[in-house]
């Protein structure tokens, strides 16, 4: 059985000047929610967490755990460039409640296939909670081939991937690699139904953060295989997803969340405010797409 099927959303952390900003957490929470998302990932890269203290980071999980009160699964983004904090991090994870952990190749280090494996191995010896291997080697700067993505899923705690790696010729051999053996999702928005085609159960994405409705529609219109009417609205909501990239994640997306009326807050450095010819076009798109009012 899939740990979901459709969309995950890859939360952004709402900040204040002064710290994490609870009230619009829960709004975000409660809207992403009514969108009909099947379940939330705090503290995965759009959450911003490599710039939140120990103490913020476990505050905000709890949070969010208490808020979504058990309506869909919380899955707490563990990674770390060190295999020791991501175990410890994944073992208090498990301790806060949250439903399974999001687990990032180790970054800078650039470890080899084997050492993927082996830090892999170390989080699912630590843990009883389901493991989403997660591959995004734009940012991390390791991949995790397809053959190692076998390897992975023969781990007991390893049960699905996401692919990220925005390389249809990757995300097609590992999903020849790994088909049978455990689940997968996009992580990229904009091929959604493109890996969905491929047996993917759904996607995590930021989109979802501000348009959660219309990200379960094309999931829904994936699972039901009608794929010419994904493939329409896949096309309709490109432009939102080309602007929601348009800087570094989660830049856009906070942008496009203050645009919506949830105050999200800064990106903290070294992130910074989107470039105003940026956020115009992205305000420009979501008022075509009548994600906002106003004129285009």
């Amino acid at each position: 059985m899939s740990l979901f099927n459709g969309v995950g959303v890859a939360m952004v952390t709402p900040f204040s000047e002064t710290g994490v900003n609870y009230a619009e957490t829960e709004r975000l929470v409660e809207h992403i929610i009514a969108g009909g998302a099947a379940a939330l990932f705090a503290l995965g890269t759009t959450g911003e967490p490599s710039t939140m203290t120990a103490a913020e980071r476990e505050e905000f999980l709890q949070f969010v755990i208490l808020t979504v009160h058990g309506r869909i699964p919380v899955y707490a983004g563990t990674g770390s460039n060190a295999t020791a904090d991501a175990v410890t991090k994944s073992r208090r994870a498990e301790t806060l409640g949250a439903d399974g952990i999001l687990v990032v190749t180790p970054y800078y280090n650039k470890c080899t296939q084997n050492g993927l494996f082996a830090h892999y191995k170390a989080v699912n010896d630590a843990v009883g909670i389901p493991i989403i291997a997660y591959n995004v080697p734009t940012r991390t700067r390791v991949n995790i081939e397809p053959e190692t993505g076998a390897r992975l899923a023969e781990l007991k705690n390893v049960v699905a991937l996401k692919e990220a790696s925005g390389d249809i010729d990757q995300m097609l051999a590992m999903a020849a690699a790994i088909d049978g053996k455990m689940d997968w999702y996009s992580g990229d928005d904009s091929l959604t139904s493109v890996a969905m085609s491929l047996g993917a159960k759904g996607v995590i994405s930021v989109a979802a953060n501000v348009i959660p409705r219309e990200m379960k529609t094309l999931t829904d219109l994936c699972a039901e295989n009608r794929y010419p009417e994904a493939a329409k609205l896949q096309f309709k909501l490109a432009p939102f997803m080309k602007a929601l990239f348009s800087e570094v994640n989660p830049i856009p997306a906070k942008k496009a969340l203050e645009y919506i009326g949830i105050k999200a807050g800064a990106p903290r450095l070294p992130l910074t405010e989107m470039e105003p010819a940026h956020a115009e076009t992205l305000l420009k798109v979501m008022r075509q797409l009548n994600i906002v009012g106003g004129k285009a």
